[in-house]
């Protein structure tokens, strides 16, 4: 099969997403400048740079009380800062629950049940017990193709580590299980990994 996006691709779901896996989950904080907190999932998130340490992650929808984004790039663009905190597979049913469309004023940190406290290097929330979370101050918002498409860009400046998920001087990702994104409604978890030697090391 072959199909251009332009042209429509003739199956009942769109097979992008599912093409593109897994994808990390970054959970994004922010603070709005009226002091609102806000919590929201994004699956296209990445690490983007190793010096300085930069992450990026998309939004590609809109509410109709933000005009042309959602609250995350909203209070992003006010304050300058946000956090992403990793997602763990125990937090599954939290995360999927913060996911939904609420009022600006509403604070899916108490809707969804979730522990949080302050950052350290910037003014912003954070998932208390998250395995990680990575403190960020933006660098740019770039305007993409398409209605209501923007990437973020940050650069970290703070990482919290949960101390469990420290083995022996590396992080440990098997002792949190990370849930990455699938298509459709689809989700995984890590459980095994291994090692590869590049033919240069």
């Amino acid at each position: 099969m072959f199909y251009e996006p332009k042209n429509g691709h003739g199956l009942p779901h769109n097979p992008f997403n599912a093409v593109v896996t897994p994808r990390p989950i970054g959970w994004i904080s922010t603070r709005g400048s009226d002091g609102a907190d806000n919590l929201a999932p994004y699956s296209f998130f990445n690490a983007v740079a190793y010096v300085p340490p930069q992450v990026m992650f998309a939004s590609t929808g809109v509410k109709a009380d933000q005009g042309d984004t959602k609250d995350s790039v909203s209070n992003i663009r006010d304050t300058g800062v946000f956090a992403v905190n990793i997602v763990e597979y125990a937090m599954r049913d939290q995360m999927n629950a913060s996911s939904g469309q609420m009022t600006r004023e509403t604070d899916e940190f108490d809707t969804a049940g979730i522990a949080k406290t302050d950052c350290t290097t910037i003014d912003c929330p954070r998932v208390a017990q998250a395995p990680a979370t990575l403190e960020c101050k933006l660098t740019q918002i770039v305007a993409l193709p398409g209605a209501a498409n923007f990437a973020v860009f940050g650069e970290v400046t703070g990482i919290h580590l949960r101390d469990d998920c420290i083995v022996d001087g590396t992080f440990d990702v098997t002792r949190f299980n990370p849930l990455a994104r699938l298509g459709y409604r689809d989700y995984a978890v890590i459980r095994d990994v291994f090692s590869l030697q590049r033919p240069d090391d």
